[in-house]
């Protein structure tokens, strides 16, 4: 058989699996097993930023796929830290359960959705970065050898109202920094001029008229 990277290289090929399919890499890989086709990688994924993701995915051209140490709850019940250097990744809603196509009553996983948001909150900005966070159920995960979750990044399809919205606030923004100052026109007192200079003192008294 080929190696992986000839492999990979074959024209039209395209890496687009199903979330069943990505569940099943994931079972793969917290079992310990090596897949023949190494295409998704394991990074610590909150040491990097989203855009710098691209650039460490084994395969992809919008959507980037990665194997992540799961984060669990802190001992105390809180939310796990899902910070970066330049911000941070926040849930938008509850998990969504995935189910088997061929058994649609048995939940085979869970995914949750994440939205990047840059700087700290409260003053942060939200992105267009999104993150699918596919997890195994815990009674599955528990009995293998790896506990982690597979991640999906990619980046919103923005409309083109929001684009013309965000145009327009580049564009005030500009025009507030480029705007030119008022100009300061010197206003002379042209009475107190003439009553400090002798000769348009003499010229201006009542007795040369």
């Amino acid at each position: 058989m080929e190696n992986c990277a000839s492999e990979l290289d074959l024209p039209g090929f395209r890496f687009h699996p199903t979330e069943e399919e990505l569940l099943e890499y994931l079972a793969g890989a917290v079992r310990g097993e090596k897949s023949s086709f190494d295409v998704i990688g394991v990074i610590n994924l909150y040491r990097h930023d989203p855009w710098e993701l691209p650039g460490l995915a084994k395969i992809g051209e919008r959507e980037w796929y990665f194997f992540v140490p799961r984060i669990r709850k802190s001992s105390n019940g809180g939310r796990p830290n899902r910070s970066t250097e330049k911000g941070f990744w926040k849930a938008t809603g509850s998990d969504r359960e995935i189910r088997s196509m061929s058994e649609p009553k048995r939940i085979i996983g869970l995914k949750k959705t994440f939205v990047f948001y840059k700087g700290r909150a409260p003053r942060s900005c939200k992105t267009d970065w999104v993150m699918n966070e596919y997890r195994l159920l815990d009674t599955f995960a528990s009995i293998n050898k790896e506990d982690m979750v597979l991640c999906k990044i990619y980046r919103k399809a923005t409309s083109m109202k929001e684009l013309e919205q965000r145009a327009a606030t580049e564009e005030e923004k500009k025009h507030k920094e480029t705007k030119p100052t008022e100009l300061q026109v010197p206003v002379f007192n042209y009475q107190l001029e003439w009553m400090q200079d002798p000769l348009l003192t003499l010229l201006q008294s009542p007795w040369m008229c």
